[in-house]
């Protein structure tokens, strides 16, 4: 069974520009590889979870997130970082054409993560998810797993409404690595 990091995208792998999708906008928050680094060498595995209501709103297109993902992705790959599969939510209820509508998908509900499960074989009494907004983590609370919120990127102000307990707050992903790799030795 896989033991999965769940990874919120915008604020925490990469710097949140703001509905981010252009490849000269790309920069990593701070930590990342180092973090990702250790979690990856005690067994980890990765997997994006990534709201993307500006696909929604109109604001880019699908082909834009990919393409931007993928760039991720590649950057990550490049610092020996491994990504089994991203997912991500276009839908908002406020957005346009076929995205405007509530999903089971969007963040904090656990829609993602239910399918990651379905097409890998996951250990949850095992995996974490890691999102610096609050429906970044009532998402794994809803799903069942353990979450912790990074004070990169929106660092829980954005969306209180979703506010949930944690196992920590973490200055980073160096940070969150050092206290998983603790929590799993202890």
């Amino acid at each position: 069974m896989k033991k999965i990091i769940f990874l919120d995208r915008d604020g925490v792998i990469n710097v949140d520009t703001g509905y981010a999708y252009k490849i000269e906008d790309f920069q990593f928050e701070k930590n990342v590889a180092e973090g990702l680094g250790k979690l990856q060498k005690k067994g980890f595995e990765f997997i994006i979870v990534t709201n993307q209501s500006g696909i929604g709103r109109g604001y880019y297109s699908e082909d834009d997130y990919q393409k931007f993902n993928d760039h991720v992705v590649a950057q990550l790959k490049k610092n020996g970082i491994q990504i089994l599969k991203s997912y991500y939510s276009p839908f908002h209820p406020e957005g346009i054409g076929k995205y405007k509508k509530a999903s089971r998908c969007r963040k904090p509900e656990p829609g993602m993560l239910e399918h990651a499960e379905k097409d890998f074989h996951i250990d949850n009494s095992r995996s974490w998810i890691i999102g610096d907004k609050w429906a970044d983590v009532k998402c794994g609370k809803n799903f069942g797993i353990k979450s912790i919120l990074v004070k990169t990127g929106k660092g829980g102000k954005s969306d209180e409404k979703h506010k949930t307990d944690v196992a920590y707050i973490a200055e980073d992903l160096l940070d969150t690595a050092k206290f998983i790799t603790h929590q799993s030795t202890s």
